[in-house]
C-alpha cells in the first residue's frame, strides 16, 4: 500500500524542536561533541529485526527533518509500504552531530509506533479478504496517538476510521457515519429498537449499524429490529464478550469454549435466519476481540462476516527500532556488533 496518493499533513508538537521530548544524555552529548568534535560528520542507520514487516514512518520523518530546518544532511529513506526484514536499513542520517543528535530517540519512537499499527493493519486487511474492516482502536489507546494510528493504518490498508483526530495527519475529507454504543441502548431501557429509531430520527441521513448484543439475545432482537425498520437497517454489530454465551446457543449440544463471544456459529445463525425472514439484505459486523488469527479463521471457515472491527489488536505485537552511528567520517565505527549496511532500496534527499 504505498502512499504516494495522498498528501498528509504532520502537525507535530512544536516542543520537538525545542528539546522537550529529548533525552538529557543527547542533549549533553551534543553539547559535548559541538565542544570537542564539532567539524565531524556523523552517518546514524535505523533498523529493526523482525522479518516481513511492513515499513511506515519515513514520510513522518521526513516531516520532521525538513520542520527542523536541518542543513548540509543526507537523508536517505525506504518508502513506506515496503516490506522490511531483520538488520536492513530503513533510514540513514548523514552530517554533523548537531543537527540530528536530539531527534535520535523520537526517530526510533515514530518508527516504532508507525510500523507497529500498519504492519498490523496490513496483516488484518490480508486476513479479511477484501472485506471492510473499521479501525476501533480509539478506544483502545492513549488519545493523543489517534493522529499517527489512523495515518499507519490508512497506509497499512485499513481506511474506516472512526474520529476526525484519525484523519488528522491525512489532510483527506472524511465522512463518520458509524455504529451506536451501548449506553445508547441502556438510555432506552434495553430496548435495540427505540434506541435505532431514536438514531434514525437523529441521524437520518446514516446507514444505520444496530448493536445487537446488548441483551445477550443476537438473533431475537436483530428479527425485531429488521422487523421494525426494514430497508432502514444498513447492519447489524455483534459484540458479544468473550466470557458470554448468547441466549440463542445455550440450549445447543456443544462445546461451551467454541459458542462463547463472538463465535462462526452465532454469526451462521444469524445469516440464516435473517435470510429465511427476507433480509438477506442486512449485513452482518462483527467485534469484540478480533485479531489477525481470529479473522484468518473465521475467513477459513467462511464465516458469513460482511465487516470486521477491530480494536487493540492493531497496537500489539510492537516492532521496535533502533538508530546507530555506523560512520564517523566517511569511517565505519559503530557499537559492537552493529555496522554499516549498504541498500540499494534507499532513496535520499540532501538538505
Amino acid at each position: 500500500m504505498k502512499t504516494n496518493n495522498i498528501k498528509p499533513i504532520f502537525n507535530l508538537d512544536k516542543r520537538i524542536y525545542k528539546d522537550y521530548y529529548t533525552a538529557d544524555y543527547f542533549v549533553k552529548t551534543r553539547k559535548i561533541i559541538n565542544n570537542e568534535k564539532k567539524d565531524t560528520i556523523f552517518t546514524m542507520q535505523w533498523f529493526q529485526r523482525r522479518e516481513g514487516v511492513f515499513f511506515c514512518g519515513s514520510r513522518i520523518v521526513k516531516d520532521l527533518l525538513e520542520k527542523a530546518n536541518v542543513k548540509n544532511v543526507l537523508f536517505e529513506y525506504l518508502e513506506e509500504g515496503e516490506i522490511i526484514e531483520p538488520l536492513e536499513p530503513v533510514l540513514r542520517l548523514t552530517g554533523k552531530y548537531e543537527q540530528f543528535c536530539h531527534l535520535e530517540g523520537i526517530i526510533d519512537g515514530i518508527l516504532s509506533r508507525a510500523t507497529t499499527v500498519a504492519n498490523n493493519a496490513y496483516k488484518i486487511a490480508v486476513a479479511a479478504n477484501n472485506k471492510v474492516v473499521i479501525n476501533m482502536n480509539d478506544r483502545m489507546d492513549f488519545y493523543l496517538n489517534q493522529q499517527i494510528d489512523g495515518y499507519s493504518s490508512y497506509v497499512g490498508g485499513l481506511k474506516n476510521l472512526v474520529t476526525p483526530a484519525s484523519f488528522e495527519y491525512l489532510d483527506i475529507d472524511y465522512d463518520l457515519r458509524g455504529t451506536m454504543p451501548h449506553s445508547l441502548i441502556a438510555a432506552f431501557d434495553g430496548n435495540v429498537v427505540d434506541a435505532a429509531n431514536a438514531y434514525l430520527k437523529n441521524f437520518p441521513e446514516n446507514k444505520l449499524i444496530a448493536l445487537v448484543d446488548y441483551n445477550n439475545d443476537v438473533i431475537e432482537d436483530s428479527i425485531k429490529l429488521c422487523n421494525s425498520l426494514g430497508d432502514k437497517l444498513y447492519a447489524v454489530r455483534i459484540d458479544t464478550a468473550q466470557n458470554l454465551i448468547d441466549k440463542s446457543l445455550e440450549n445447543l449440544d456443544i462445546n461451551e469454549e467454541n459458542i462463547k463471544g463472538v463465535n462462526i456459529i452465532l454469526v451462521n445463525m444469524l445469516r440464516e435466519k435473517l435470510d429465511k425472514n427476507g433480509f438477506k439484505n442486512v449485513k452482518i459486523i462483527v467485534s469484540s476481540g478480533f485479531d489477525e488469527n481470529k479473522i484468518k479463521y473465521f475467513e477459513k471457515n467462511n464465516a458469513c462476516v460482511d465487516i470486521y472491527g477491530v480494536g487493540e489488536a492493531l497496537t500489539k505485537n510492537k516492532i521496535t527500532f533502533t538508530g546507530d552511528v555506523v560512520k564517523v567520517n566517511q569511517k565505519e565505527q559503530s557499537k559492537y556488533g552493529r555496522k554499516f549496511v549498504e541498500s540499494l532500496r534507499l532513496k535520499s534527499i540532501k538538505y
